[in-house]
C-alpha cells in the first residue's frame, strides 16, 4: 500500500537533505514524497526543486508562509497514498523504518513508533512503545499516556482519517488538538517497538521557546478535547495550568478535580502536590508555586 509522506519545509536548508536522504534510502519503496515549500526565504525552495527533480516519487508545492498546520494541510490535500505520515524538515528516521512499519498496517488505522525526543540536546530521551493494539482510543490515551505524545511526527495514520479533520491553522501545540480529534472516530490503534523517529532540538522551536500565551494554547488543547482522565493525566494538566498561571497571571481555567489516591501516583514529587492541591485548591497551589519560584530568585 502506498504511503504519503508530508514534509512542510521552512527555513531548513541546513538539515532538508539529511531528511529526505532517510526516507529516499528506505528498502519501502511504495510513497510519494509532498514538500510543501511554506514560503521559505532560504534556499530551501531550490533544494526541493533539486530533489523533486532528481526522484519521480518526489513532489513540491510552493506557496506563501502560513505556518506547520496550514503546509501540512496543503499536504493532505495533495496526498494519494492508503496511508500517510508527516515527518519535519529538520528531523528524519533511522533505516528499515518504513518496511517494518508498513508491515503492521493491516488492520490497523493509527501505527504510533519510538521517538528519539529532543535529540541531539542534554534532554534527549528515547520513548519507547511495547507492541500493543489499542481497540478502545481511551485505552490508549491513558495506558500509553499518549497525551504526553501527541507528535503526528511518530504515526502512520489511514488517510481516510483525514477526511474531515485539519491541523488548527494560528494555534502552536497544533498536534495536541488534532489526534483527540482523530481519537474520537475510534479507530484501531497500534503502538510498536519497531522503527525509529529522530525528533532533532531545534533551540528556535516552540518546545523550547513556549510563553505562558502558548503554553495555555496547549492548555486549552487538552481542555477541549474532553479526553477521558485519570489521576496522572489530571496532573499533567495541573502542571501545564501552573506555569500558564506564573507566567501570565491568567486565573486558572483547569477545572478542580481531587486527586483520589496520591500517592498511587508515579512519583514522590507529584504525590505531595496531588495533596497540596487537594488541600489548597487549583488556585492556591498556583499562587504558592509563583511564591516559591519568586522566593528562589
Amino acid at each position: 500500500m502506498k504511503l504519503s509522506i508530508i514534509i512542510p519545509v521552512y527555513r531548513t536548508e541546513a538539515t532538508l537533505d539529511r531528511c529526505l536522504q532517510s526516507i529516499v534510502s528506505q528498502s519501502f519503496r511504495d510513497i510519494e514524497v509532498i514538500l510543501v515549500d511554506d514560503g521559505s526565504p532560504d534556499n530551501c525552495p531550490q533544494l526541493c526543486n533539486v530533489w523533486a527533480q532528481s526522484d519521480s516519487r518526489v513532489t513540491v508545492i510552493h506557496k506563501t508562509n502560513g505556518g506547520l498546520s496550514d503546509a501540512r494541510n496543503v499536504g493532505l490535500e495533495h496526498a494519494h497514498g492508503a496511508f500517510v505520515t508527516f515527518i519535519d524538515s529538520d528531523d528524519y528516521i533511522a533505516s528499515e523504518t518504513l518496511q517494518r512499519l508498513m508491515e503492521q498496517t493491516e488492520g490497523i488505522d493509527m501505527l504510533e513508533y519510538p521517538i528519539w525526543q529532543h535529540y541531539g540536546s542534554p534532554r534527549q530521551m528515547l520513548l519507547s512503545l511495547t507492541d500493543t493494539t489499542y481497540d478502545n482510543a481511551a485505552d490508549y490515551w491513558l495506558k500509553s499516556r499518549a497525551y504526553l505524545h501527541t507528535y503526528a511526527c511518530n504515526k502512520i495514520y489511514r488517510r481516510t482519517l483525514f477526511e474531515d479533520i485539519r491541523f488548527p491553522a494560528g494555534r502552536v501545540f497544533e498536534d495536541a488538538y488534532t489526534l483527540p480529534s482523530l481519537l474520537k472516530k475510534n479507530p484501531r490503534i497500534a503502538t510498536t517497538s519497531q522503527g525509529l523517529y529522530y525528533y532533532c532540538w531545534n533551540r528556535d522551536g516552540i518546545t523550547a521557546t513556549a510563553d505562558g500565551s502558548q503554553l495555555a494554547m496547549l492548555l486549552d488543547a487538552h481542555l477541549m478535547a474532553q479526553m477521558p482522565m485519570d489521576d496522572e493525566y489530571y496532573m499533567h494538566l495541573l502542571n501545564i495550568q501552573m506555569d500558564v498561571c506564573e507566567l501570565t497571571g491568567q486565573q486558572p481555567q483547569l477545572p478542580f478535580r481531587k486527586v483520589g489516591s496520591p500517592n498511587s501516583l508515579s512519583s514522590l514529587k507529584l504525590s505531595l502536590k496531588a495533596l497540596t492541591q487537594n488541600i489548597l485548591g487549583i488556585n492556591g497551589i498556583c499562587i504558592l508555586n509563583k511564591i516559591i519560584h519568586q522566593l528562589r530568585w
